[in-house]
């Protein structure tokens, strides 16, 4: 493994992609222990699902759209259509959940501020 801190290319892996207890796949694309300032995943949602409520605890998370249509909730605000080129800011602690609206699956990156670790998922239904 290289240093900390040296230049580095972590290659696809499409095997790599798992269900989740969220109703959704996960690609992790980037979490390393060395690069704990950021993490990024690629999420998958099929067409008519709605993912969990859940929040991080002490992590910042983006979404950015890529493919597909979707309604996203997070906090207490109502529910916002997004779609490709979207961004959803959701900060840490906040409660959140996307549903796929559309008829092909859903696809977003997942950048975490620091990186997401499991200890900070916390499930909420």
């Amino acid at each position: 493994m290289p240093a900390a801190g040296a230049p580095r290319i972590l290659p696809l892996d499409e095997s790599a992609e798992h269900d989740t207890v969220e109703r959704c796949r996960i690609l992790e694309l980037s979490n390393q222990p060395d690069d704990p300032d950021a993490s990024i995943a690629r999420a998958r949602v099929a067409p008519g699902v709605t993912t969990a409520w859940h929040r991080l605890a002490g992590i910042t998370e983006r979404y950015v759209m890529l493919q597909g249509r979707g309604r996203v909730e997070v906090g207490d605000a109502p529910p916002v259509a997004v779609g490709p080129g979207d961004v959803v800011l959701i900060p840490p602690g906040c409660r959140q959940r996307i549903a796929n609206v559309g008829d092909i699956d859903l696809l977003f990156l997942a950048v975490c501020t620091p990186r997401f670790v499991p200890p900070a998922y916390e499930p909420l239904e």
